[in-house]
């Protein structure tokens, strides 16, 4: 019970702040990425299958709409393989179990990860109408989404599913009070507990993502796949400026573990994706999840919990990372 307050006030606070984009500007990730069913997962996805979900504060009483920026697959936003032959599922899930369904939480899409009530759902192939365009799904009522105690509010998910085809799907998401344009949801957030994402081009960008880390957790272990070898991955924390991170090769996954410094409870972690200069490294897939000792996943929030963690010299200049 001690925890879940905790952790209900620090969502509070999180969520007293205003933007929905998925990926937002402090991550600095241009898109998500999903392919289709039948790609070769040395293009970079391990599954097929991203998840998100959407935090509506339980005071907000306005319908919300769920705005997905590119959603077909075709045009100059997405990876073709051959020719435009994918199709992609996005599905809309609240009611009971849609978050807290354990197959819900998991990396894989296997089991019941479809739990829930659907509230919408749409497949998208090559279509000039969606592409560089917004497709919206709703109005929804907050309520039709879970209400989860801890989140003190209510979670709406949403999944890419690539059913048909081997081309990558590039697309945004955007939590919305608007049906045709981008309206925020006053404390409203977003995460998920796989990151499946594009990388820039540009060698001198750098991504972020920001897992969570609460005060049950004593180590982490950071697993990426398929980053081609390109350049570094780092962490930066109140604690630590600098713990690198093996970076995996073409179709493979790689994981290190490192321990929790007691400053780094309750905070977020900034895991920091650096492409190296040359040979430049173009259009590069990245899958990434990080797990706590009891191999539990920890969510990355758009809007990192706290904020974007800063270094702390004071605290974390006698550190050595371990």
């Amino acid at each position: 019970m001690k925890y879940i307050c905790f952790l209900s006030i620090i969502m509070v606070i999180c969520l007293a702040s205003v933007g929905q984009p998925v990926p937002a500007g402090d991550e600095n990730i241009p898109y998500l990425m999903t392919f289709g069913s039948k790609a070769e997962t040395s293009w970079g996805d391990d599954d097929f299958s991203q998840t998100f979900f959407f935090l509506i504060p339980e005071t907000f009483k306005e319908p919300v709409f769920i705005r997905v920026f590119d959603p077909d697959t075709g045009g100059d936003i997405d990876e073709i393989n051959g020719i435009w032959d994918t199709r992609t599922m996005f599905s809309v899930y609240g009611g009971k179990e849609c978050y807290s369904h354990k197959d819900a939480q998991e990396t894989d899409p296997k089991g019941n990860y479809k739990s829930g009530v659907l509230l919408a759902s749409k497949v998208f192939g090559e279509n000039p109408k969606y592409n560089n365009n917004w497709y919206t799904f709703g109005p929804f009522n907050p309520t039709e989404g879970e209400y989860v105690e801890k989140f003190g509010g209510y979670v709406i998910k949403v999944i890419a599913d690539g059913v048909a085809g081997n081309d990558g799907n590039l697309y945004r998401y955007f939590l919305s009070t608007g049906y045709s344009a981008n309206k925020p949801v006053e404390g409203g957030n977003a995460f998920a507990y796989e990151y499946s994402f594009r990388m820039y081009d540009n060698p001198n960008e750098i991504s972020h993502i920001y897992p969570y880390v609460d005060d049950r957790t004593i180590t982490v272990k950071l697993s990426n796949f398929d980053w081609d070898f390109d350049g570094a991955i780092r962490t930066v924390s109140v604690a630590r400026n600098n713990q690198r991170s093996p970076i995996s090769g073409d179709d493979h996954w790689i994981s290190d573990e490192f321990k929790i410094f007691d400053e780094e409870k309750n905070t977020s972690l900034d895991i920091q994706f650096i492409k190296k200069k040359a040979p430049p490294v173009i259009n590069n897939n990245v899958v990434v999840n990080v797990r706590n000792q009891y191999n539990e996943l920890l969510p990355f929030y758009v809007i990192p919990i706290g904020g974007v963690p800063k270094y702390k010299y004071g605290i974390g200049a006698n550190r050595v990372n371990p």
